[in-house]
């Protein structure tokens, strides 16, 4: 019986090292049990650029070569191969798990060079304004104990009154009988969707993780499909009017809720007030990286493919991902700027065939942190996940 199918790539040199004009050349074999090269399919593949160019073809398997593609791009920014298996129709080929089988990789050239779209004027303004109108709002919580899948800690559902006309909630771990002041804390942000966060028990920290709209933990799943389809827009939620003022936009209130939930857990007795994480991956990575740019107090901030980076570079030429369609207004919320006000550390997580949320983007945000920081460019990657259990990385560090 034969095993499953992959198509595994690979470049002729570090991708991230590419020069101007130099020539990328991309290998890409299609394996049977991620070892054994596969003869006779047919493959199609494309590539397309920061550029604006696009390629394509056809090729066929070799159990000998894999596919080479060769191309390079002149401008800073990345390249995007996508290579797909096909039936004798042309028709991607889907695996056990119905998804097409491809590699989906890419390499760039003078990334020091991206540099995000310019932020609006008044954007610290426009932030010292909400931090006040948050302010204003006394920090109340309610905090229920909820059963606890480990005997070594509490765990509440937890309700604080926040700006922008809806909590933050979400579930507040610690271990038991921790002393005063002796604690780090963590705040972890949730990826898209309308869905309810799971308590996160962690060793020696407290942690509070919260959904992104302010809604009730832990229901059944037909409340948060009610929801969403209140919610629903043209990305998911919120509409495209409403990105046209930052006032209105979905965002605002996200970020509210952002900032009002590190104020929750600094505010807790065991904090010990030294070390402040926030952590999340692609919405939560978005998240993430505007707690980190809003509270001076984040430590370390840990952003797993981050969504909606640089929404002005497709005005550059950038390819663009799953996200809102640019506005000036968005501008307030995109993390490009808040990274030039992240005093904390900050690791970067990047798929370098993840055009969700692509890697032109991510870098624009890592060139404009001036705290310590990392970025790591897997190779293969989408916003999916790896491509198998040992994906090649690439690190780009200031440490």
């Amino acid at each position: 019986m034969a095993g499953p199918l992959s198509l595994i790539g690979d470049t002729d040199k570090s991708p991230i090292t590419y020069k101007p004009g130099e020539k990328m050349v991309f290998k890409i074999q299609l394996l049977e049990d991620e070892s054994k090269p596969v003869e006779g399919r047919k493959l199609k593949w494309e590539r397309r650029g920061d550029d604006q160019k696009t390629e394509s073809g056809e090729a066929v398997s070799s159990a000998a070569n894999p596919l080479t593609i060769e191309t390079s791009i002149d401008v800073p920014g990345f390249v995007h191969i996508v290579v797909t298996l096909c039936d004798d129709n042309g028709q991607p080929v889907k695996d056990a798990g119905n998804k097409e089988i491809t590699f989906s990789g890419g390499a760039g050239v003078e990334l020091d060079k991206l540099e995000g779209f310019p932020e609006p004027k008044d954007f610290d303004d426009f932030w010292a304004k909400q931090k006040a109108r948050l302010s204003a709002v006394p920090l109340k919580s309610s905090m229920t104990e909820v059963p606890s899948k480990d005997a070594k800690f509490l765990v509440f559902d937890v309700k604080v009154d926040c700006a922008g006309g809806m909590p933050v909630s979400g579930y507040f771990s610690k271990p038991k009988e921790a002393p005063a002041k002796s604690l780090p804390a963590k705040v972890c942000f949730m990826a898209h969707g309308v869905y309810s966060p799971e308590p996160v028990l962690l060793a020696g920290t407290m942690v509070f993780i919260i959904n992104a709209h302010g809604i009730e933990n832990g229901k059944d799943p037909e409340y948060y499909k009610k929801i969403s389809g209140t919610l629903k827009g043209y990305h998911g939620y919120g509409h495209a009017d409403e990105d046209m003022d930052p006032e209105t936009c979905y965002f605002k209130g996200m970020s509210l809720r952002v900032m009002r939930a590190l104020e929750f857990i600094k505010s807790q007795p065991e904090w010990d007030g030294k070390t402040l994480i926030a952590d999340g991956g692609s919405q939560g990575g978005f998240q993430a990286l505007a707690a980190a740019g809003l509270d001076g107090d984040v430590t370390k901030c840990v952003a797993s493919r981050p969504w909606c980076c640089d929404l002005g570079g497709i005005n550059l030429g950038r390819l663009r991902g799953w996200r809102p369609d640019f506005t000036e207004a968005l501008g307030y919320f995109d993390p490009v700027n808040h990274a030039k006000r992240i005093k904390g550390e900050t690791m970067i997580s990047s798929g370098l065939g993840d055009y969700v949320c692509p890697p032109s983007g991510l870098t624009a945000v890592y060139n404009n942190i001036k705290a310590p920081k990392q970025i790591d460019y897997v190779q293969g990657m989408t916003h999916a996940g790896y491509p198998h259990p040992n994906p090649k990385r690439f690190t780009i560090s200031s440490k």
